[in-house]
């Protein structure tokens, strides 16, 4: 993979907010959804999908700027030694699966001790002390595992709001329910241990990546969701219950009396849970649906005009 952030196009020293908003506008612009005559949009979505797991992630981006893995989440592992993708001590991939081919490290469960004494001999390093000893190798590489295997999850917009149990099937046939974390959107990926091709050392991990479908009438604004709702001219005028969709079904909103179009309501806790476990709300905007040909409308109007200077602070 490229640099990740020349890939979403932000400075090295970019904020979460500013890297979080190139990437959706890339992901919007790039969506498999929208370039089905494009094959290497697919390609590009899966790139900057990458680049932004890793931006996102405060310990991989911070390991990242110190040099310690590279683009690809991979080890830059001492004496020349490749780095694998994600998962557990030091593993052999023969390709595919998006790993890239040599070693594997997981920097939580590798020691460097085992490491130098699998380089150096079967005591670890041997220092300088009148007896001989070259270097050697006093370990056998451990088996490998078997390659990752890659999906893709379309969910709706509803359970993702609503976090709604998932069901995957697998290369096997067998199926597995997913839980949804908080904050997932678009491009969040799942790791299934174990799932994944199997190998010598065992079977690899399969990994989902999850595609929120939007939605006919509601729409996303981070962890908020937005809603344009028609009212009749005579609920604008003297206000009252009405009755909303909402991602956790139909509720009843009061609409103030002289509302106009254009004004938003908000109900609170309606929308997408954040990763800190706080959800968002619904903003609903309210806009003035007035028949094309009413006779009574009409000759209403015939009778009343309204005399105030609403477009004065347009300047006209």
């Amino acid at each position: 993979m490229a640099d990740p952030y020349s890939t979403l196009g932000v400075a090295r020293g970019a904020s979460e907010t500013e890297i979080k908003s190139a990437y959706r506008k890339l992901a919007k612009a790039l969506h498999p959804d929208r370039n089905k005559d494009n094959p290497k949009a697919a390609e590009k979505f899966s790139s900057i999908t990458g680049a932004y797991d890793l931006l996102s992630d405060k310990d991989k981006r911070a390991r990242f700027d110190r040099g310690e893995i590279d683009a690809d989440g991979n080890p830059t592992a001492p004496f020349g030694f490749g780095g694998g993708g994600a998962g557990g001590g030091f593993r052999g991939h023969p390709g595919g699966g998006g790993q890239a081919g040599g070693f594997e490290f997981n920097g939580g469960g590798a020691d460097f001790g085992d490491i130098f004494e699998g380089l150096f001999g079967g005591g670890g390093a041997r220092r300088a002390s009148g007896g001989g000893g070259g270097f050697g190798f006093g370990r056998n590489a451990p088996p490998q595992k078997g390659a990752n295997t890659a999906y893709r999850l379309a969910v709706s917009f509803v359970d993702a709001a609503t976090l709604a149990p998932q069901r995957i099937t697998l290369q096997d046939g067998k199926t597995i329910d997913l839980k949804l974390s908080p904050g997932v959107e678009s491009g969040t990926q799942m790791r299934l241990s174990g799932k994944g091709q199997p190998g010598p050392g065992g079977a690899g991990d399969a990994i989902v990546t999850l595609d929120v479908k939007p939605h006919p009438f509601f729409r996303r604004d981070g962890d908020n969701v937005l809603l344009d709702l028609p009212i009749t001219l005579d609920e604008a005028v003297k206000g009252g219950k009405v009755k909303v969709p909402t991602v956790d079904g139909p509720v009843m909103l009061g609409v103030p009396a002289g509302s106009s179009s254009g004004k938003t309501l908000r109900l609170r806790g309606k929308g997408f849970t954040a990763k800190g476990g706080q959800r968002g709300d619904q903003l609903v905007t309210l806009q003035i649906d007035v028949p094309a040909d009413d006779p009574a409308i009409r000759a209403l109007m015939e009778t009343w005009q309204d005399s105030r200077a609403v477009r004065s602070h347009l300047g006209v």
